[in-house]
């Protein structure tokens, strides 16, 4: 008598993930993310996301100086299964920049993803995801409706505050609560 097979879903681990980066069978190309174990491909950028992204880079990196590091599309390290690429983070300074490992959760002072055609996958699994592993800011910028959406105080079920900021409006991020950041310019 023979047992009926049934497939079952195999999670590719962030180690196992970054042995396809190193042995070449993911490139810089391979526009891909690991979320949940899963390898997922990352929304095209298009013009206005990549003016943005590059915008809140510039800002950041002259407003925050060397009190943070400014990474632009780079990885965090979300435990055994994940590991996004947000469009930015500001990150605790270290000497290295992160040359030993991955930034971490706790490493995380603000996360930013830029969203066009990503907004429903950023504001759920992305949003779900950067909470369960306690990520402390993390802000969508909504291209299309021009605002920026905030949360903070991250639970295992998701974040306890969120507040939107419209073009007339600052947001100020909880790490630099000097640094008051004017909605309408992001947008110009």
């Amino acid at each position: 008598m023979s047992s009926a097979f049934t497939p079952t879903r195999t999670r590719i681990t962030t180690n196992r993930y970054q042995m396809m980066v190193a042995a070449g069978v993911l490139t810089k190309y391979d526009r891909i993310e690991l979320i949940e174990g899963d390898m997922l491909d990352m929304a095209p950028i298009g013009l206005r996301h990549s003016a943005l992204t590059s915008r809140l880079h510039e800002l950041f990196v002259l407003a925050v100086l060397r009190s943070a590091t400014v990474v632009s599309g780079g990885p965090v390290n979300l435990g055994e299964y994940s590991e996004p690429q947000p469009d930015l983070m500001l990150l605790k300074r270290r000497a290295d920049f992160y040359s030993g490992k991955f930034p971490e959760a706790a490493d995380v002072l603000l996360l930013i993803e830029v969203s066009d055609s990503s907004l429903a996958f950023d504001q759920g699994v992305k949003l779900n995801l950067y909470a369960r592993y306690g990520i402390s800011e993390y802000w969508i910028v909504d291209v299309e409706g021009e605002r920026i959406v905030t949360y903070r105080k991250p639970t295992v079920k998701g974040y306890v505050g969120k507040s939107e900021f419209a073009a007339a409006e600052t947001v100020v991020p909880q790490a630099f609560p000097e640094l008051k950041i004017a909605i309408g310019e992001i947008f110009e």
